[in-house]
């Protein structure tokens, strides 16, 4: 192990799917956590897992909204769990547990950000696109497609099915910041270089997207929003579903050459299908796609349609 108690490490099962080893002591430090007993700081997970039926040989359970007990704590261990996140009012009960416990008052920020170092921050690696609003899940069927034309292996992430590459991913919905993080962790490795996610509420949870750097956000909506609606639009998905909105982040809307570009193509004979070709195309040109290679994946989309 390293000095930080890290290693890097590959899983393929989705439900151990991770990119880091962390030892306990390594958690402790970097999140304010204390562990019992004390000489199992060295002990290393594995895998993280937010119920029971989830964990696996090596995991960390953080069992949220559980009723914590020493039954709970000595279930997690016959399935294999090698600690446990508690509440720190459990310490005085729980202390003396036959598998380590980790006491700690962990925000949804931090739930988030744990669960992104132990996957190795996998959404550093891709390029996110996030489709929130009314139409968001036939909309990222459209842009996943568009994406693949324009030559990326991508990952899909909506509760109309959840695909790494051309693999479907078997998970339950809605999605924790623990599942999102796993499922692209998957997507890393399977070669996947963009990922588009459905941000409503059949796809994930509230604060679902914590630790996940977006690369582009759009809504779908039949209406073009202007500026300020879509400041506030903006604004409400970030606080909803967690994501921070840095110098990266990039606010796509469809606009008047977005629409043009759509239409001209004949990719679609419907109204509802080429406005969301129309914002596909708005969000791959916040991401920095050239016109020219857009037109050309267009033509591919017609002749393959």
């Amino acid at each position: 192990m390293s000095e930080q108690g890290r290693e890097a490490g590959t899983m393929s099962a989705l439900g151990e799917s991770i990119a880091q080893r962390m030892t306990l002591g390594y958690l402790c430090t970097h999140y304010g956590l204390v562990v019992s007993p004390r000489f199992s700081e060295p002990v290393t997970i594995t895998s993280i897992a937010d119920d029971l039926d989830s964990v696996r040989p090596g995991s960390l359970l953080l069992p949220f909204g559980q009723e914590l007990d020493e039954h709970m704590l000595s279930q997690a261990e016959r399935r294999g769990a090698y600690a446990v996140l508690a509440p720190t009012a459990l310490r005085g009960p729980l202390e003396s547990s036959d598998i380590p416990v980790l006491f700690g008052d962990l925000d949804a920020r931090q739930i988030g950000e744990l669960a992104a170092d132990i996957a190795g921050k996998p959404s550093q690696s891709l390029a996110l696109f996030v489709v929130s609003g009314e139409d968001s899940s036939a909309s990222v069927k459209v842009l996943s497609e568009f994406l693949h034309v324009l030559g990326n292996p991508v990952g899909v992430i909506s509760a109309k099915g959840s695909y790494s590459l051309d693999r479907q991913l078997d998970v339950s919905y809605p999605l924790s910041a623990i599942d999102i993080q796993r499922l692209l962790s998957v997507c890393v490795e399977d070669g996947a270089t963009a990922v588009a996610i459905c941000a409503d509420d059949g796809t994930l949870k509230e604060d679902a997207l914590h630790a996940v750097e977006v690369d582009v956000l759009s809504f779908a909506q039949q209406q073009r929003p202007g500026r300020d609606d879509l400041a506030i639009m903006a604004d409400r998905a970030s606080r909803v579903f967690g994501f921070s909105r840095g110098d990266r982040t990039h606010v796509a809307a469809r606009s008047e050459d977005s629409d043009a570009l759509a239409v001209q193509s004949n990719v679609f004979q419907d109204e509802d299908s080429t406005r969301r070709l129309s914002l596909s195309i708005a969000m791959v040109m916040a991401a920095g796609v050239k016109k020219n290679n857009i037109r050309s994946a267009l033509r591919v989309s017609r002749e393959l349609s």
